[in-house]
């Protein structure tokens, strides 16, 4: 991760503008980053042939997924290729040609596909530790100049979960050795579901069998009593994450036992991949220079216990903003198209009111007209 802290000093005003921002917010009109342009895409940007001060989280992985070993330490690395998740995804499925940027590289091919054979190990160890893999549609707008011309899905693949887990383990090696080195740090936390029950029920209803939840904490799912670690039903995958519930930033002394993240199965997990983007990483970054130093910690517990109920507050600001622009989106493509039929399904049903998601653009709303008798999937009319 790249040394952000080198750049923006503790207590500098545009330390003070980060942390009250606390987060980027990525909106389908603009990104608002939580630092300036010029730092956040450019001085604290592992950019291509640049040199830059980094944060490095070393990890020795067993053939199971298992971590063997770790270390953390302050270096100077140089990117040597700018590579897209698509064209790399393409490559590692067999789909698509060797990208330009890994052949210019000697090496880099073999290292990728090892990459690729080490995320799917990782992965499948917290699946059997009881992560729950939930499959939710994102949609991207596509512009047309300044007009939205189309909602385009935004699907996982082997690229993008290289990058995912070596996050998630990235994340509970800095936590454990905060610990270790008895700091005070900030966790991630999502809480196991209160409703439990009502998720069981879920999967049950969509031939899908539950068990209790597994170690540490986290909830298995399987198909027809045989694992799958997958929902691949979008609709359900969005009914368990709402019955999850929001995470949150809690405060912990070294000792203490936070609940951990219950969606991925690990107990210890500090945000610290993203110092540019979130200051909760930039917070931990500090933590762990100072650590590695050997210096006392440069936060009391006091101080971070009122950071985390602010980053709490403000990534929940965050998803609204977030939400309510892509909503808009929506309803700037549909509305060309009111008066047009459309198939359906139900998403959601309560004396609130009915939601539905239409099939053929991935876009989801509340039924105003008809909804008395909307029980399955039907036709909807925009209005």
């Amino acid at each position: 991760m790249s040394d952000v802290d080198a750049l923006v000093k503790n207590g500098s005003a545009i330390d003070e503008h980060a942390r009250h921002n606390t987060t980027s917010v990525y909106t389908a009109a603009e990104i608002f980053p939580m630092l300036p342009e010029r730092l956040s895409n450019d001085l604290t940007s592992l950019n291509l042939d640049e040199e830059r001060l980094a944060v490095v989280v070393e990890m020795e992985i067993g053939v199971d997924g298992s971590l063997l070993g770790s270390d953390i330490y302050r270096a100077l690395v140089r990117n040597h290729a700018k590579l897209a998740y698509n064209g790399v995804a393409a490559w590692l499925d067999g789909n698509g040609a060797v990208p330009e940027g890994i052949a210019a590289v000697d090496g880099l091919a073999e290292n990728l596909r090892v990459q690729d054979r080490i995320a799917q190990n990782l992965k499948n160890l917290r699946h059997l530790h009881g992560a729950l893999s939930l499959e939710t549609i994102e949609a991207k707008p596509v512009f047309d100049g300044d007009q939205i011309r189309d909602l385009e899905v935004e699907e996982k693949n082997r690229a993008k979960e290289i990058i995912e887990d070596f996050m998630i383990a990235a994340n509970g090696v800095t936590a454990r050795y905060l610990a270790a080195r008895k700091f005070p740090s900030i966790r991630r936390v999502v809480s196991a579901p209160k409703r439990w029950d009502r998720i069981v029920e879920l999967a049950r209803e969509h031939n899908f069998g539950c068990r209790p939840p597994g170690l540490q904490g986290a909830g298995r799912v399987s198909r027809q009593g045989e694992s799958c670690r997958s929902v691949a039903l979008p609709d359900l995958s969005l009914a368990v994450i709402k019955l999850l519930g929001a995470g949150e930033y809690i405060a912990e002394l070294p000792g203490d036992t936070a609940a951990g993240h219950f969606g991925l199965a690990v107990k210890d997990y500090a945000h610290s991949t993203a110092p540019n983007r979130r200051y909760t990483d930039l917070i931990t970054q500090r933590l762990l220079k100072a650590a590695i130093a050997g210096q006392t910690a440069p936060y009391s517990y006091a101080e971070l216990d009122v950071l985390a109920k602010h980053f709490t507050a403000q990534e929940d600001a965050a998803n609204k903003v977030e939400r309510q622009v892509a909503k808009s989106a929506a309803a700037l493509l549909l509305e060309s198209k009111v008066g047009e039929q459309f198939d359906a399904i139900v998403t959601g049903a309560s004396d609130k009111g009915t939601w539905a998601r239409l099939l053929t653009i991935p876009v989801e709303g509340k039924v105003v007209r008809g909804f008395e008798a909307w029980t399955s999937a039907t036709g909807s009319t925009c209005n």
